[in-house]
This record gives structure tokens, sequence and C-alpha cells, in this order.
């Protein structure tokens, strides 16, 4: 049958298309889990120790449902609005899933994230902190959470300078009491990572913080290499991001 008659002949077949297609995603999970694998053998690490996400944000659906029916359970979002949409039905369906928020997040969505979300992966600002405390605080739930760093000092990304991240760290710990498990970074685009990575890992060490949140599709191996606990990974798993 030609793409045309299954178009004309499945009224879901645009759907598909721009939500990202299931076909062979059961497959490029189990690729990137060898690749992860391999990479945590080198490092001399156990696989279980680095989590591996799956990041979902703008696919629907049928490409959720064909991950989940491969055994996988944490994903990753970066808008609260569309994880509360299309979450909570496969939440149920699939007991275990975790999302984890990894875009950046307003302040007053502070509260919705903190319902929405297992792990919290974008906490770069003082007002953000109260925030969260204070959802945290009438919910009683806490998700982990992961200071963001800007790295690379990059004056159009999310992150905590590289000098501000003591005093940061502190105050979310000590003065608003929030779950801070690790840090989390996104290095510049198109330059070797591993000086990024490396240094997330020392400031990491400093505050006695043992997550990091680093690697994505195209350099999660070498994260695993440089200490990595947390992988986001989503082109290699879904395809190419559709438009949202």
């Amino acid at each position: 049958m030609t793409a045309e008659r299954r178009a004309v002949g499945d009224p879901d077949a645009a759907d598909r298309r721009a939500t990202g297609e299931p076909g062979g995603i059961a497959e490029r999970l189990a690729a990137v889990a060898r690749r992860l694998g391999l990479a945590c053998e080198r490092a001399g690490v156990a696989p279980r120790d680095v989590r591996f996400v799956a990041v979902s944000k703008f696919h629907g659906t049928p490409a959720l449902t064909a991950a989940l029916e491969a055994g996988h359970r944490h994903y990753g979002e970066s808008r609260v609005q569309e994880a509360q949409r299309k979450w909570p039905p496969l939440q149920e369906r699939y007991p275990g899933t975790r999302l984890h928020l990894i875009g950046p997040l307003q302040t007053n969505k502070a509260a919705a994230a903190v319902g929405a979300f297992d792990v919290l992966h974008s906490l770069d600002r003082p007002r953000l902190a109260a925030a969260l405390a204070a959802a945290m605080e009438r919910t009683g739930r806490r998700p982990d959470c992961f200071v963001q760093v800007n790295t690379g000092g990059e004056p159009h990304k999310s992150g905590v300078p590289v000098a501000g991240v003591d005093a940061f760290v502190k105050e979310c710990v000590g003065t608003c009491g929030l779950p801070v498990v690790g840090l989390m970074c996104i290095p510049p685009y198109g330059g070797d990572p591993r000086p990024h990575f490396r240094l997330l890992r020392a400031l990491a060490a400093e505050h006695g913080l043992h997550e990091l949140s680093m690697g994505m599709s195209a350099d999660f191996e070498t994260a695993v290499a440089e200490g990595a606990t947390t992988v986001r990974v989503g082109e290699a798993v879904f395809g190419p991001r559709p438009r949202p």
C-alpha cells in the first residue's frame, strides 16, 4: 500500500507523522540501552546506577505507548501543561512511570510541576526555589531537584552561573529545604562537552552531591565516562522531534 493510500485510508496517519511514528521505538530503546551498557562497562560503573530518561517532549500517545510497552519507565518533558495533558492516562495504565521536567520552569508553574513530576532538572533561581519549597510544603510531594548550571556562561541559556553555584545550593538546601540531589548542565552546542561535564562533576563533589544529570543523544556516552548518573536521550529513541 502506498503512503498516499495509507494516509487516505487511515485518519490517524497524519497524527502519527506529527507526533512520532511508533514503529521501531522498541528497537531504538534497546540500541540506546546497549550503548549505555557498554559506556558503563568502559567507565567501570553498573548500568543500574545510570538512569536513562527518554525525552518524550512533543511526542504523542502512539510513540509513548510503544516505549511504555517496551518496558521503559523514565520520560522527560519540557512543558508542564503538555505533561499534564498527555501523561495521567498513561501513568494509570503503566504503573511505575516517572516523569522528569527537563525544561525551564516558570515560577507561576511551580505548584503544577510539583504535582506532575517526580524529578525537576531545572532549578536555577531563588524565586523558583522559594515557590517550589512552598508548593512542596502545601502538597507533601517532594520531587528530587537538580540545580541547573550554565557551565558555558551562555547569556541565552538558563542555569546558575558557575560563580553562583555555591551560594545558590546553600540557599536551596539550607534556607528552602529543597531535596537537591545533584547538578544538571547542557554544554554549548557544537563544542567538546567534556570540560563542561568535568566542571559539573567537580562542582557537585564540592557540595557532597552525588547525582549528575548530563548527556544527550549526541554525547551521553561521553557523559557516562565523566560521571553522569542520569542521561537524557530523545532523538536517538523517538527520532526527530516534531514541532510543538
